[in-house]
């Protein structure tokens, strides 16, 4: 069964809520600063390679462009390989030591949802690899190649990033409402650092992303109306003048 709770006497671990079963749990090895320091030059190293290759295949992008286009390929590379690694050996992260199952590990005393293979978390992390991660890198890649493609693409992910992260806070806080059960351990580090802040920014940023992309599309659509406004002004005004020469040339004639 999913979260069984032991006797608080055989809990050998740190998560919440307290006598949570989680099976062959190792302590990590590697101390919080070095794994973090890891995670960071990883995605650093990957930002800093594609957006050299966006400005080689687009010298024209804008500042604001690079930093959307950094944005998603950041969320594209932690969809796909770092949530990545949880679905695909979510039962063993509790006792691997590499990187990516410690830093699991450090994050799950904000969320012990990701140690106990919880299937919320699989169905939503495994919905976020397959879909949200390869359209994260369609939105970068839209931003250097597609610009017509760009704002649906984008809008089309930020619903979903904000769509997940309210599924994300809403389960947890609701089932601690009704039931008293935290998954998070309540000291400011796991609960506002990890829990609130690490997941933050996957509500701030495509908030604002969805209100540029809707006034975008709400700019170049009142465009095109004052456009075709203009040339049907301009067909009419043609087609009175058109009339006016052939009354001329009828009152001719009879002349």
């Amino acid at each position: 069964m999913y979260g069984k709770l032991t006797e608080p006497s055989e809990v050998k671990h740190p998560y919440y809520p307290l006598g949570v079963e989680i099976p062959h749990y190792v302590v990590n090895t590697t101390p919080v600063p070095v794994l973090l320091a890891a995670l960071a030059g990883m995605l650093g190293s990957v930002l800093l390679a594609t957006n050299r290759l966006a400005l080689r295949f687009n010298p024209d992008l804008s500042r604001t462009q690079l930093a959307v286009f950094g944005w998603f390929v950041l969320c594209g590379s932690l969809h796909c390989f770092f949530e990545g690694y949880f679905v695909f050996n979510h039962a063993t992260v509790a006792s691997s030591q590499n990187l990516f199952a410690q830093l699991w590990k450090e994050y799950a005393l904000s969320d012990s949802r990701y140690l106990t293979s919880d299937p919320f978390m699989l169905s939503v992390e495994s919905i976020t690899v397959f879909l949200w991660g390869p359209l994260s890198y369609l939105c970068a890649l839209s931003i250097v190649k597609e610009p017509y493609l760009r704002h649906p693409l984008q809008i089309i992910m930020c619903m979903a990033h904000l769509y997940g992260v309210a599924l994300y806070y809403s389960t947890s806080l609701v089932e601690t409402y009704f039931t008293g059960r935290a998954h998070s351990r309540p000291e400011f580090l796991y609960f506002w650092v990890y829990y609130v802040g690490f997941n933050a920014p996957w509500v701030v940023v495509p908030a604002l992303l969805l209100a540029d992309s809707l006034r975008t599309i709400t700019r170049k659509l009142k465009s095109l109306d004052a456009v075709r406004a203009g040339l049907d002004g301009y067909q009419l005004r043609n087609g009175d003048i058109q009339s006016s020469l052939a009354v001329r040339k009828t009152q001719k004639k009879e002349q």
